[in-house]
């Protein structure tokens, strides 16, 4: 009885994950820093705050299209130096995202500001209207 093995229902597909992808088929993405956007609500407006390190004003791009905000943002560089084993060294960065507005949106009163790496874009609401009441009559027989 000391030859009894644990069965694991998932060995198999760790095995055929190991095999196609190797035994760190996720360190890729370990890299990788995916920026940071909030979206909440305070004094009466949407605020959407996107952590963009190392983006200059002149590389983001606001717009709203259809009912959306539309925030993206892209960063090239370029390096060329003869005295190294390069001959160009060039890195680019990318930011992208689609936040569905509420229908109370004042698209026309948008601010955005760029301060430290942090994008702040808030988005005026205008109140809501008060629900109409409706009176019910009762019927006088």
């Amino acid at each position: 009885m000391s030859n009894l093995v644990k069965w694991d229902p998932f060995a198999e597909l760790s095995a055929l994950q190991k095999q196609f992808f190797g035994d760190d088929w996720m360190s890729p993405l370990k890299g990788v820093n995916i920026p940071t956007t909030d979206v909440f609500t305070k004094d009466n407006n949407l605020v959407v705050e996107a952590h963009l390190p190392n983006f200059e004003q002149k590389d983001v791009n606001i717009e709203v299209e259809n009912g959306t905000l539309v925030i993206s943002a892209e960063r090239h560089e370029k390096e060329e130096d003869k005295g190294k084993q390069y001959v160009v060294r060039e890195s680019s960065s990318s930011f992208y995202r689609r936040i569905a507005l509420p229908k109370q949106a004042d698209t026309d009163k948008i601010e955005a500001h760029l301060d430290d790496g942090v994008l702040k874009v808030s988005i005026p609401l205008a109140p809501l209207p008060e629900p109409k009441k409706i009176t019910i009559a009762s019927k006088k027989k």
